[in-house]
């Protein structure tokens, strides 16, 4: 993991400035990127996402196949219990249980999905990262602060900190979606 330094700007010259002067301070290109990141909310999700996979409601064909067997079952139990009681016939008994069964295989599916679509929305991600231009600088233990402090002189808002996987001159697991560790604090504590 590589340790990772970053500062929202607003527009693109305003971070191309900010990157200008990280290489007028001897920081190099492959250590320095800069990319834009959606409003929260407006970020691409794919299918191999483990936040997104997490978070998924249940297909529905699963809640219904479930919901469906749990109706039934209930349904017919009902039925059975309610004729029962009257001491009605073996017959009227067997029909009840049917129309029991039958009654729950329609009403259970919807029911499941109603309590999976309502366990889906106390899931809810939220998104605490700002939308504007990142700029991100592939740093040291030695050079974080010297980083962070042209970021900061440059204009940059929201500092932060961040462990990734640098390649080929960009942070290459960049997830919009995290919370981001402000540097605040930690740069205080330097000074």
């Amino acid at each position: 993991m590589s340790l990772i330094v970053a500062g929202r700007f607003t527009t693109f010259p305003a971070a191309e400035a900010a990157a200008q002067q990280l290489f007028d301070r001897g920081f190099i290109e492959e250590d320095v990127t800069l990319f834009f990141v959606n409003p929260p909310g407006q970020h691409s999700r794919h299918a191999h996402d483990h936040s997104v996979q997490m978070t998924a409601a249940p297909p529905i064909h699963a809640a219904s196949g479930h919901g469906a067997t749990i109706g039934a079952v209930a349904g017919a139990a009902a039925g059975v219990a309610i004729f029962m009681a009257f001491a009605a016939s073996l017959p009227v008994v067997i029909i009840a249980a049917g129309v029991g069964a039958y009654l729950g295989l329609r009403i259970g599916p919807s029911l499941q999905a109603r309590s999976a679509h309502a366990g889906h929305h106390e899931r809810v991600h939220r998104e605490f990262r700002n939308s504007g231009v990142l700029v991100a600088v592939h740093v040291s233990n030695d050079n974080q602060f010297d980083a962070a402090a042209i970021l900061r002189e440059a204009g940059a808002s929201d500092l932060e900190r961040a462990s990734g996987h640098w390649q080929q001159g960009r942070w290459a697991d960049f997830d919009p979606t995290t919370t981001p560790v402000p540097l605040g604090d930690l740069s205080q504590q330097h000074a």
